[in-house]
């Protein structure tokens, strides 16, 4: 549905979690599955960080592990323009 919809990608499917940072959404059984992504300036969707979620909300800690993430991603496209 990512692939078809692109950045648009409607709640329940997916939303915003943090600046550039969404999550898709979906669901195993009774587990809430989760994985943040971004969409980089070469409008190629990547994905960083899948977790289970247990609670309301997302956990902090995973949040941060896909910021890091997207900034190394950054860090090496920049590498790539030099």
């Amino acid at each position: 549905m990512l692939e078809q919809e692109g950045p648009n990608l409607p709640f329940p499917y997916s939303s915003q979690v943090r600046g550039k940072l969404r999550e898709l959404r979906t669901q195993q059984g009774k587990d809430k599955l989760r994985i943040f992504y971004f969409g980089d300036a070469r409008r190629v969707f990547v994905l960083l960080h899948g977790i289970v979620k247990r609670s309301a909300q997302l956990p902090e800690e995973d949040i941060r592990v896909a910021e890091a993430r997207m900034e190394q991603h950054g860090r090496r496209q920049e590498g790539k323009k030099k």
